[in-house]
């Protein structure tokens, strides 16, 4: 059915379903304390840092950064879109989904066309299996045959063949109701400008379908069988189909094995189902792109291992060095990145073929770690028997560990640049504080926010400093006490002023937390909230979903009766900070916040001119 689910209906869905029984069916917990503990999910690890709390309906890893509620969990851990996970937890409970909008004629037409872009890539994918098998994909099964695959291995990946016309695939789309436009913005059509024509894009290539995590067509690969160029092409952005996030063959790896250790990445389709062949079934490839973080972050949520396999030539080792600097802020303790390097002239399809099955896995297994291949990388080129070698492969190695997440690694890999390079570990330390304190300055200088070292709080070091003080464990200011206090008892809103004359000027220094204290009150008033991880769902993916989440991982260590008594105090010592503060005050603080280094946003400036300017008129 068309149109949006009401925020109403999640809001209560999510207040009814209990996290932990979500969690529990899908990881082992252990009572601990008033919390839930097992080993995460997201990511390998021995020593469970995955909470459930049934308090708050909330859970949190304090190894990769995971949290959120039931909702989030279900789309994480099943791989499922938001509206599929809605479903799930409504059935656990026997209610339907309502839908809004659904008589819309622009949801309706919204609907209409996703399930056309749906339905055509399915019917493309079978057009070119179907052809596979007739007279004219007698060519291309010939040369997959050549290949060394079997019929099973092309069926499970669903290879298929697209016919040498122009408008095979058109003439068949069309006739089925797909219209051309739609098929030319799934990529499935070329349409050219200067004259209007419209045909095929794929034609006399064996065809490779690209599928989602779930299976279903996004796109498409396509090979030459000969000399042509280009040897790959590849479908271009669509609505359902992104070159940098997608990888050909996790979804068939997946299918393959429920309990993946590693995921092999290599370089093209052919390399993928030929290992596939082989029996390796835990290979997937890029789709004409470098690797990327969303890549690397996509395969770190399913294993815990990724080892990269490049051709030993001079491309290959330029490859392996841009994944290598992909790979090293999300290398947090529990993660493994290797490299494996094949002998000149192969790639895995041919290595594969020559050495067999077990001999390639031994190579998969004797990959060089990723420290190796970071000290190799510096040591090149550089005689490191001399003072001079030994201070640039050290301050080489030191650039790179800056962008390795706070950690067990990043220790070990100071250790082992200590014994290559000659000085002593706490020298190496102090001078890569220095830098990670000096990229922040600089950060700070172009108004960017300051990167954390630490992956575990990636996701908060978007958020404005005081609510990444709020998930450190200092104190909090009155107005973030406000907020954790109604983040954890929605219903205090009942005891708070109608009017917030009480809060601080939103483009005073306090500016981001008085926004986010407006826009909680703003909520709360306007519904019935029972629970933090309601709340939270309301603001899930945004900036202020991230600092709230800091709030409500924050015990408020307070007993529930005081907690009403506190807040209204809060909100009278706020009044009568309003009452005293004069706009000279105001003006001083801004100043001091220059004088302390801080760049002052857009909101900041704007309200120190408007006090000059109200100062200056004072004094005439």
């Amino acid at each position: 059915m068309a149109g949006q689910i009401p925020q109403r209906f999640i809001d209560d869905l999510l207040g009814r379903v209990d996290v932990v029984e979500v969690v529990g069916e899908r990881v082992q917990l252990k009572k601990a304390g008033r919390n839930y503990s097992g080993l995460c999910p997201f990511h390998q690890e021995k020593t469970p840092s995955f909470t459930v709390s049934a308090d708050k309906q909330f859970y949190h890893c304090f190894g990769c950064g995971a949290h959120g509620n039931a909702l989030r969990f279900l789309m994480e851990y099943d791989k499922l879109p938001f509206p599929e996970a809605v479903d799930q937890l409504a059935g656990r409970l026997g209610i339907d989904v309502p839908r809004e909008g659904a008589d819309d004629p622009r949801a309706q037409q919204r609907e209409k066309k996703r399930k056309e872009g749906v339905n055509l890539l399915e019917l493309a994918a079978s057009f070119y299996r179907e052809r596979l098998k007739m007279q004219e994909g007698q060519g291309a099964k010939q040369y997959l045959h050549t290949r060394g695959l079997t019929s099973d291995v092309i069926d499970a990946y669903g290879i298929g063949y697209a016919p040498g016309g122009w408008e095979a695939l058109k003439h068949h789309l069309s006739e089925r109701g797909i219209s051309e436009p739609v098929q030319t913005e799934y990529g499935l059509l070329i349409h050219r400008e200067d004259t209007g024509r419209t045909y095929d894009r794929f034609r006399d290539r064996v065809m490779f379908p690209i599928r989602d995590l779930r299976g279903r067509t996004i796109a498409f690969g396509g090979r030459v069988m000969g000399d042509d160029q280009p040897k790959y092409l590849n479908s271009p952005e669509t609505p359902v189909f992104h070159k940098g996030r997608e990888l050909y063959g996790l979804y068939e790896a997946r299918q393959a094995s429920s309990k993946l250790e590693q995921l092999v990445m290599v370089e093209g389709y052919m390399d993928v189902v030929a290992l596939a062949q082989y029996g390796i079934h835990n290979a997937v490839a890029t789709l004409g792109t470098a690797t990327t973080e969303d890549h690397l972050s996509r395969l770190f949520r399913l294993v815990s291992r990724v080892v990269f396999c490049f051709d030993g030539d001079r491309a290959g080792r330029q490859a392996a060095s841009r994944a290598l600097e992909t790979a090293l802020p999300m290398m947090i303790d529990g993660r493994e990145a290797r490299f494996l390097f094949l002998p000149e002239g192969d790639d895995p399809d041919s290595l594969v073929r020559r050495e067999g099955t077990e001999a390639f896995q031994d190579r998969v297994t004797c990959a060089m770690p990723l420290s190796e291949f970071l000290f190799e990388q510096a040591a090149q080129g550089r005689d490191l028997n001399t003072v001079e070698g030994r201070e640039r492969f050290a301050s080489q190695v030191l650039e790179a560990l800056n962008k390795v997440p706070e950690g067990m690694l990043r220790s070990l890999m100071l250790e082992a640049l200590a014994k290559r390079s000659g000085l002593a570990q706490e020298q190496l330390k102090g001078l890569l504080e220095k830098r990670v304190a000096a990229q922040a300055r600089q950060q700070q200088a172009r108004g960017e926010p300051a990167e954390t070292a630490d992956a575990t709080v990636s996701q908060q070091s978007a958020a404005p400093a005081s609510t990444r003080k709020a998930g450190r464990g200092q104190a909090l200011s009155p107005v973030e006490r406000i907020i954790q206090l109604l983040l954890h008892e929605p219903g205090l809103v009942t005891s708070l002023p109608e009017k917030d004359a009480w809060l601080p000027d939103s483009e005073g220094p306090q500016g981001d937390e008085v926004r986010l204290c407006q826009e909680l009150l703003a909520l709360l008033r306007a519904g019935r909230y029972r629970s933090p991880q309601v709340i939270l769902a309301h603001f899930q993916g945004s900036a202020e979903g991230v600092q709230l989440a800091a709030f409500a991982q924050r015990e408020l260590l307070i007993p529930r009766a005081a907690r009403e008594t506190e807040l209204t105090g809060l909100v009278a010592h706020l009044s009568h900070v309003q009452q005293q503060q004069s706009p000279r005050e105001e003006y001083e603080a801004l100043l001091a916040l220059e004088r302390d280094g801080q760049k002052l946003d857009k909101r900041q400036r704007q309200r120190l001119a408007s006090l000059v300017m109200e100062l200056s008129q004072r004094q005439q």
